[in-house]
């Protein structure tokens, strides 16, 4: 008898039928409160799972007495209690390659989107105000040989660090828990306090996972220390930042703008501040959001879940010390 997986987020057909070749797949394009209590009778024969977008925490453990292994279509994994899992003895893989280049290129977009202002001057021409020769209230500010400062310089931060040293000639200065040598031979990057980076930086790109060291890491304190010329871009998860620090942050005029993948709470609230402010560019956690990403994390997710049940896992593993 073939083993059971349970697929909780819609997959191309060729990748399911690749699962079905291996296993008896129990799928769901998604699970909500209709078809959840079909899901949970699903995870008690299951052995495997694959997915995005899910809480896994202990009591939904509890449903699945047979799990080995979880494979998430994502590269974030802190909707995981690893932890747990890791008691337990079930595998999770994640997929950090897949997205790496399009969340780059999503960050540089924020970037020159935020610091040319390309919303709000599409919006007034939209509105009809682009009447004749454009004047200061229309005008940015350039990009190019300003310093961007990266917050946690690891696959997104360097593929990042390429695109702004070489594409627009900008200084890198950049802020993790270890020396990232390779970029600092690279991009000349220099590695900077957290504090001091954010008194430098032209651009300040957030691009950390969310966990009990990194939550509201960025506060009005630290948004204080920014310049009132700077940007801050934040690509990595929401609660990162006290989103109402920020908020006053940029009320005040305390920075220039901002260029927001991620949020508190999703989706933002529409009567968020945020959303009727000319200088804060706003779009919907779309930084992995093309049709080619997306395609290459749902086949590296089960070409992982594969390894995973067949004992061959190669790397991708959050907790690789059960393996042993």
């Amino acid at each position: 008898m073939k083993p059971s997986i349970v697929a909780y987020k819609a997959l191309p057909s060729e990748l399911l039928d690749k699962l079905k070749k291996r296993f008896t797949v129990t799928s769901f394009d998604n699970v909500d409160d209709n078809n959840r209590a079909e899901f949970i009778q699903a995870l008690q024969q299951a052995e495997g799972m694959i997915g995005s977008g899910l809480n896994v925490d202990s009591a939904l453990l509890d449903h699945a007495p047979k799990l080995r292994a979880i494979s998430t279509i994502s590269a974030g994994y802190d909707n995981f209690d690893v932890n747990t899992l890791t008691e337990r003895k079930i595998v999770l893989m994640h997929t950090p390659d897949a997205l790496t280049d399009t969340v780059a290129d999503t960050i540089m977009a924020l970037v020159l989107a935020s610091a040319r202002r390309i919303v709000n001057v599409a919006e007034r021409v939209k509105a009809g105000e682009w009447t004749t020769s454009v004047d200061e209230s229309w005008f940015g500010c350039d990009v190019h040989h300003k310093t961007m400062g990266i917050i946690g310089l690891g696959r997104i931060g360097s593929a990042l660090a390429q695109r702004a040293h070489f594409g627009f000639g900008m200084k890198i200065v950049y802020n993790t828990r270890s020396r990232n040598t390779e970029a600092e031979d690279r991009f000349n990057a220099i590695h900077m306090e957290l504090d001091k980076l954010l008194a430098t930086a032209d651009f300040v790109c957030l691009i950390l996972p969310l966990n009990d060291q990194t939550h509201h890491l960025i506060n009005a304190e630290r948004l204080a220390l920014m310049k009132p010329s700077a940007f801050f871009i934040n690509a990595g998860r929401g609660p990162v930042v006290d989103e109402a620090a920020l908020i006053h942050a940029l009320k005040k005029g305390k920075i220039a703008g901002a260029g927001l993948d991620v949020f508190e709470k999703e989706p933002i609230a529409p009567d968020s501040p945020l959303l009727s402010m000319p200088n804060v560019v706003a779009v919907p956690h779309i930084g992995s959001a093309t049709f080619e990403a997306r395609y290459a994390m749902a086949e590296t997710a089960v070409n992982n879940l594969l390894a995973a049940m067949s004992d061959s896992i190669e790397g991708n593993c959050v907790n690789p010390q059960i393996l042993n």
